[in-house]
């Protein structure tokens, strides 16, 4: 196992070295560990959470034309290239396929434990402190505005709705990171989300008030 995953870790770092940064080897890295940390007090194949946690943003659609079956296809090609036995490959296609949060929005034709253990594991990294960081990064990297008081707030988005959106990096909270939290699996995950959850209301609240000059 160790053998597979550190060939793993070698070819994630190659091709996301020039990834933008919320979804790069660091993000990564953040994942992995999330889902060890998750794993201490969850039952779950090992094998299959860590080998999807490390490949779970390797072609994020939203870089690929909005492309879903792109990420599954080069994370099977490599772990078939590296011995890993078909339904292990199979499993951890079908959780990167159905575990995004746009996925979510849509129909989902598949389920498993270690889905849920890998779902908390990326989602922590969406909220929180580097949740918020992430956020404002990939807005900048889109150049969309921070905030625009003039464009309301999409509540109960379609997936392609979700795809397509160009709204402002706050709006992006009650769209999705606010929601994270009530959609976490795991007491591990429900647990972590709630600190982060509340880090992210007091974020909000200074925002409005050095927007509004009230601070």
């Amino acid at each position: 196992m160790q053998d597979i995953i550190e060939k793993t870790v070698v070819f994630v770092q190659d091709r996301l070295k020039n990834a933008e940064a919320g979804h790069d080897w660091w993000h990564i890295q953040r994942v992995w560990n999330n889902t060890k940390l998750i794993l201490e007090t969850e039952q779950a194949d090992r094998l299959v959470c860590e080998l999807t946690a490390l490949l779970h943003d390797i072609a994020d659609s939203k870089f690929h034309d909005g492309d879903e079956s792109i990420g599954p296809r080069i994370a099977g090609e490599f772990l078939e290239g590296v011995g890993v036995e078909p339904a292990t490959v199979e499993h951890v296609q079908k959780i990167i396929l159905n575990m995004s949060f746009k996925a979510s929005l849509g129909e989902v034709h598949f389920h498993s434990k270690e889905l849920e253990v890998v779902q908390d594991a990326d989602r922590l990294d969406a909220i929180g402190a580097i949740g918020i960081a992430r956020a404002f990064n990939y807005g900048g990297f889109k150049n969309r505005e921070i905030y625009n008081p003039d464009i309301p707030v999409e509540t109960n988005l379609s997936k392609e709705m979700y795809k397509n959106t160009q709204a402002p990096t706050i709006n992006h909270f009650y769209e999705k990171l606010l929601l994270l939290r009530d959609k976490m699996n795991t007491d591990t995950g429900k647990k972590i989300a709630a600190d982060r959850h509340r880090f992210m209301e007091v974020f909000l609240q200074q925002f409005y008030g050095e927007w509004n000059g009230e601070r």
